[in-house]
Formats: C-alpha cells, sequence, structure tokens
C-alpha cells in the first residue's frame, strides 16, 4: 500500500555546522522545509499558551514592545539565562516544544495534501526535544570545531567565547553523529557541501521509494 505522507526527514547540527545551508539546498532541490526553531519564535509571539508559559519561567518582564508596536520576547536576555542554566533551559524546551510538535504535524498534513515528496524538518535540538520520533530518517551536518566557532563568529552570532559556551549547552556533536541515519561532514566549500546534499537527496529519493509511498 502506497503511503499518503511524505517522506520525513530530520536535519540537525550544532550552531555553525552548515545544517541551514543543507536545508535551503534541500529546498532548491524541491523538499518542502520546516523551520522548527523559526516556528517556534513566531509561537513566542503569537500562541497565549507558550507566552504564558515564557512568562512563568522567565517573569513577565521578558517581554517588550519591539518599534512595530508587537509585545514579543527579549531572545538575548533568554539565551543568556538559558545557555548557563540548564533548567531554565529545561522549562522553556517544554514550554515551546509541543505547540512545536502541533505545528510540525499540521505541515505534515499540509505536504500530503499537496503531493510534496519530502519534508524535512530543520531543528537545532532534534534529538533532545523528542522530536526525531515520528521520522523516517534524520541526516546530522557536522564539522570540526573551529569551523564552526569561524562561522557562528562571521553571521554575528556571538564572540569566540560565548560561541564556545553555545556549543557546550548543545549536546556534542559525536552523540548526534551517533544517532543519526546520515551524516554530512561540512569542513569545505559551500560549492562541496552542496554536492553532498545533492548525494543525499538522491539517497532519500532511492529510500523514499523503497519504503513504498509512491515517489
Amino acid at each position: 500500500m502506497k503511503r499518503s505522507y511524505p517522506f520525513l526527514l530530520g536535519v540537525t547540527g550544532g550552531i555553525g555546522s552548515g545544517k541551514s545551508t543543507v536545508c535551503r539546498f534541500l529546498a532548491d532541490l524541491g523538499c518542502r522545509v520546516f523551520e522548527a526553531d523559526n516556528v517556534a519564535k513566531e509561537l513566542q509571539v503569537h500562541d497565549r499558551e507558550v507566552v504564558s508559559g515564557i512568562r512563568s519561567i522567565f517573569g513577565d518582564d521578558i517581554y517588550f514592545h519591539d518599534p512595530s508596536g508587537r509585545l514579543v520576547p527579549d531572545r538575548k536576555k533568554i539565551a543568556a539565562i538559558v545557555f548557563s542554566s540548564p533548567e531554565k533551559l529545561a522549562e522553556l524546551n517544554r514550554a515551546v516544544h509541543p505547540a512545536v510538535f502541533r505545528e510540525f504535524r499540521r505541515a505534515v498534513t499540509k505536504a500530503a495534501e499537496d503531493g510534496v515528496r519530502i519534508l524535512v524538518k530543520e531543528a537545532a535540538i532534534l534529538f533532545e526535544s523528542g522530536g526525531s520520533a515520528d521520522l523516517d530518517a534524520v541526516a546530522v551536518v557536522a564539522a570540526d570545531m573551529q569551523c564552526r566557532i569561524e562561522r557562528a563568529v562571521r553571521k554575528g552570532l556571538g564572540c569566540e567565547d560565548e560561541i564556545r559556551k553555545r556549543i557546550a549547552s548543545q549536546w556534542p556533536q559525536e552523540k548526534l553523529m551517533e544517532k543519526a541515519d546520515y551524516v554530512i561532514m561540512n569542513n569545505g566549500s559551500e560549492e562541496a557541501l552542496k554536492k553532498e546534499t545533492e548525494s543525499l537527496y538522491e539517497t532519500l529519493l532511492h529510500e523514499a521509494s523503497s519504503t513504498g509511498d509512491g515517489l
């Protein structure tokens, strides 16, 4: 029997690994991408239950009005707290991730209706949040530590010390790689990464076909 839903691929990797670039290449190849981290940010603004949960964790003053008048969370302040407090990070995840899971299920339903062949779930903490449970496969994008730090600094995500603290707050890259179905090493050029991504895409098409979803 043919599946009526798309092949579900998770893509994850630590800060500076290049997972967002891999997802951009996959989108160019025709995949639909669900950006879990961006969805989480939107929920922190628009979802009443999530907003209430964040306020209960960090206090009402964690929200402020941005230039457009929207009430938004102070992400820098939250980041400074959670990167030094595993307990607060766990509380934040419990407040946000159930709503993200709900939105992903909606995205799966919509992708099936639209005839999407491969739906990609991009998430920084895919395994940690339990978000890999219902996926068909997970690809981890990995790179040497110095490459990751340099990329993150170039993107303006902080100074080297700040980046190292963020890396220390995440699962070790080796642990992610052990749990992955596919690993893409990203120590070279963007063109090399593109070729690796294209190779992964071809593999996924073959795997999806073999599972009987009629790609």
